[in-house]
């Protein structure tokens, strides 16, 4: 049984919108190079259809595992998301206390993650430290370069 994955709205329908177009654009076109391959001769040493025939297992297999997380996703209704602390969804203002350099993030679930548009993932140690933290709270952060401290400035979703 496949693992149970949250996302917002905008993340599953982006899964939706990619499992469409391959089903409905590029399932047809893998058929098609298929077809125009095998006609043109001897199966047995022809490099274009094996290719072809090698691209739409992958394709099939890419299929499968959209419609596997699909099947398995989870929408977060942000309406009953406590506001008040730090939690998925949530958009955070975090200030470094040693350099004053101020950094806005949204937490998201990992699929949906993207360093720069500001979209953090949950699962990483940088938005870890900060769940279930409130406004005004200082989090020490451990980084690569070591550890840092932080100062959430402000909760929103």
């Amino acid at each position: 049984m496949s693992e149970i994955k949250y996302y917002s709205e905008e993340g599953l329908q982006k899964l939706k919108d990619e499992l469409h177009h391959l089903i409905a654009v590029e399932r047809p076109a893998a058929s098609a190079a298929i077809a125009e391959a095998r006609d043109k001769g001897d199966l047995s040493e022809n490099a274009e259809y094996d290719a072809a025939k090698e691209a739409q297992g992958h394709l099939e297999a890419r299929i499968s595992k959209l419609q596997d997380l699909v099947a398995n996703a989870r929408l977060l209704d942000e309406s009953k998301i406590d506001t008040s602390k730090v939690l998925l969804l949530s958009k955070i203002q975090v200030k470094n206390v040693k350099t004053k350099a101020a950094q806005t993030y949204t937490i998201v679930p990992e699929s949906e993650a993207d360093l720069k548009k500001g979209l953090i993932s949950v699962t990483s140690p940088f938005a870890k430290a900060f769940l279930g933290h409130k406004a005004g709270d200082k989090v020490e952060v451990v980084v690569p370069a070591g550890k840092m401290m932080f100062e959430i400035v402000t909760v929103e979703r």
